[in-house]
């Protein structure tokens, strides 16, 4: 099947603009034009389209997915083994920076409704964001 890159990208359910990015970075061939000056694009550009997302969707960063781009499946598992578990040490302490963040959040919020309940004034959250207050 042949896409142009409108249909391609609504297949894959991104943007024409995220295509084109993606063509800039080198994570995705420009296809030559055929026949005048549409570009087609054929299922490969959908599956590596695709894997783009999905890549995307566990936290690697561009950079990082064309480097699983460049390498050999099967001859390079030790290689792509490698980045994903780097990918999962950062987010790992992703998960730990923003289990703080909820933790501190949620203070600050029983601590509002606190004070509202003693009919105190000012309201901790913005206190808390106000770099001025400090």
């Amino acid at each position: 099947m042949n896409y142009t890159i409108g249909k391609l990208a609504q297949s894959a359910g991104v943007g024409v603009e995220t295509v084109r990015y993606y063509q800039r970075r080198g994570l995705l061939a420009v296809p030559s034009q055929s026949g005048g000056s549409v570009r087609r694009y054929d299922q490969q550009d959908l599956r590596r389209l695709r894997f783009i997302k999905s890549a995307q969707a566990a936290g690697f960063t561009l950079t990082e997915i064309g480097n699983l781009l460049a390498l050999e499946g099967d001859k390079d598992r030790g290689a792509v083994r490698a980045l994903a578990l780097k990918r999962l040490e950062a987010l790992d302490i992703k998960i730990g920076e923003l289990s703080a963040a909820r933790a501190a959040l949620a203070r600050l919020a029983q601590d509002c409704a606190a004070r509202e309940d003693a009919g105190e004034a000012g309201c901790p959250i913005l206190t808390a964001f106000d770099p001025i207050a400090e």
